[in-house]
């Protein structure tokens, strides 16, 4: 069981994200194929399924997501992540309330740097919530934390190991279809959440939000792969409308346990349920 696995060796993600699956792998683990030679993942975020499957069963993995400044900060953590704890170190040093919203007000162009204030950001924010306004600038506030998490070294550096086979690249979850062609393939989606009521979707996935023809267009994508005999395992919310745009290809709906945590309202956090769908 995962929960039994040592965390000291266990990958798992550096980065908090709302909607991260690491709470919900255990419910997962039944409805994961046991069968394929190449992993891909194009809604990255947190990356728990990612992490979990590679110390689980390690393959060539496809990693990607349209959020640029993720992806830098995936690369750099795969690539340079010794020089980013360095600059983490400093950041961890100098938090305050200033020093959050003068980092958060000003951007920088440097790989490195801009890996480093993901992450403090991340850290950081309310909620670890990834949210833009529409000029694109990060407008999360700062949480209220006592010691906020900002330099795990040991999980930066697990996860750089954990990464260094992976291909790790900007782009839109349609791109999966060029290279994703077969039974040797397994792609898991963990797309924005379709709403389940018109005041749920509390936040945009990037500067535009993933509309009823984004979720249309990736429900083309899973039954165009599975035509292939590509391996598809995807999560949504348990809303109606997934429900039928999955059925009409022939998908697997399962229910799954969840716990909501992100809401100002403390009495409407509890047990919700979402849904699993797979191709197999």
């Amino acid at each position: 069981m995962l929960s039994q696995l040592p965390k000291q060796i266990l990958p798992r993600p550096f980065l908090k994200w709302a909607g991260g699956k690491s709470k919900l792998i255990s419910q997962y683990i039944p409805y994961f194929p046991k069968n394929y030679k190449n992993y891909y993942e194009p809604f990255l975020g947190g990356g728990a399924v990612f992490f979990y499957l590679q110390y689980i069963q390690p393959t060539p993995a496809i990693l990607t997501d349209i959020n640029a400044e993720l992806i830098t900060t995936y690369r750099c953590v795969q690539e340079n992540v010794e020089e980013l704890i360095i600059i983490l170190k400093e950041h961890q040093r100098q938090h305050n309330r200033d020093y959050y919203y003068h980092i958060r007000a000003n951007p920088t162009q440097n790989d490195l740097e801009q890996a480093a204030r993901f992450i403090y950001l991340n850290k950081t924010c309310f909620n670890g919530l990834y949210r833009v306004n529409s000029q694109g600038k990060f407008n999360v506030p700062l949480g209220k934390y006592d010691n906020p998490k900002i330099c795990q070294e040991h999980l930066l550096r697990l996860a750089s190991t954990t990464l260094t086979t992976s291909k790790i690249n900007q782009a839109d979850f349609a791109d999966v279809l060029k290279c994703a062609t077969s039974k040797d393939d397994f792609v898991f989606f963990d797309p924005p959440y379709h709403p389940i009521s018109n005041t749920s979707y509390f936040t945009a996935y990037s500067r535009n939000c993933f509309s009823e023809k984004d979720q249309e267009r990736l429900r083309d994508t899973c039954a165009e792969l599975a035509n292939r005999g590509v391996k598809v395992m995807v999560c949504n919310s348990n809303s109606e409308f997934i429900k039928k745009i999955y059925t009409e290809i022939g998908f697997n709906i399962h229910r799954i346990e969840a716990a909501r945590s992100i809401n100002s309202n403390t009495k409407k956090r509890g047990i919700i349920y979402e849904l699993l769908i797979t191709s197999y």
